[in-house]
């Protein structure tokens, strides 16, 4: 069943803000007088206030909303003590063979891969194909811009086209990062379920994630890593040239040419 969305925004000075944003999301404009639990005309609403910009479940019982907060949380606390270098999504792009890598994170999301990634040197691009989800990211990347902490690192995160595709031809990237949507486990964190029943039922799974391999291999110069869970068949049927397993999924790494010499 398809879930509906609307825009809206609790706060009036952000009202023609909110409408334009709408209009170009070409979303329902939604003038939001009660709180969530009684805002039941819509499924889900796409929220603008002086905090940020989130996605928020209505009706009775309905989770906190979900914004991208680079600066707090999880987030934050993975850039202080995730591991550095020896995480395993560090080790699948090659950062323990080559420092500053350019990496294109084409299945963006919420950003928080390509900020770890980021946070390590890093030079990303990321592309964020639906429209609401790709709003909150450049949200989520213009309040951190402005906070002391991490303002250096999402200086490296650039959201460029919507999609893999729409990049110039010529565009090329060290490695290609990719995470196409795919049903969560009962193995997720709690805070993981909430964020992926939102996006499993506004987006459903990437329908097209196989070809995107094809693109990805197109673009990258060293490797294509792929972030899979665990039991997930390969992209496109391919057997990917090695894999890093970890707790909860797996990394399928797909060489084209060794990082260690050029």
């Amino acid at each position: 069943m398809a879930h509906s969305i609307a825009v809206a925004t609790d706060e009036s000075v952000y009202v023609d803000e909110t409408r334009a944003l709408s209009t170009s999301l070409v979303l329902p404009f939604y003038a939001l007088k009660t709180p969530l639990k009684f805002a039941t005309d819509y499924d889900y609403l796409l929220l603008k206030n002086s905090q940020g910009l989130a996605i928020a479940k209505t009706g009775k019982g309905a989770p906190k909303p979900v914004m991208v907060d680079f600066t707090a949380g999880a987030v934050d606390h993975r850039r202080r003590f995730g591991g550095g270098k020896g995480q395993d999504i560090a080790k699948a792009v090659g950062l323990n063979k080559r420092n500053e890598l350019s990496v294109l994170d084409a299945t963006a999301g919420l950003g928080r891969d390509a900020f770890v990634l980021a946070s390590l040197g890093c030079q990303l691009t990321l592309c964020e194909r639906v429209g609401f989800v790709r709003c909150l990211l450049a949200d989520g990347l213009y309040r951190a811009a402005i906070h002391a902490e991490v303002s250096d690192i999402v200086s490296r995160m650039t959201l460029a086209a919507s999609h893999i595709a729409d990049l110039s031809e010529q565009a090329q990237f060290d490695v290609v990062f990719l995470d196409p949507m795919y049903p969560h486990t009962d193995k997720s964190s709690a805070a993981a379920k909430k964020e992926m029943a939102f996006f499993r039922d506004l987006i459903g799974k990437d329908e097209d994630a196989d070809a995107l391999l094809a693109e990805a291999k197109q673009r990258a110069v060293y490797r294509v890593v792929v972030k899979r869970p665990k039991g997930a068949p390969f992209l496109n049927q391919e057997e990917p040239t090695y894999q890093l397993e970890g707790k909860s999924g797996r990394f399928d790494i797909y060489v084209i040419k060794s990082l260690d010499h050029d």
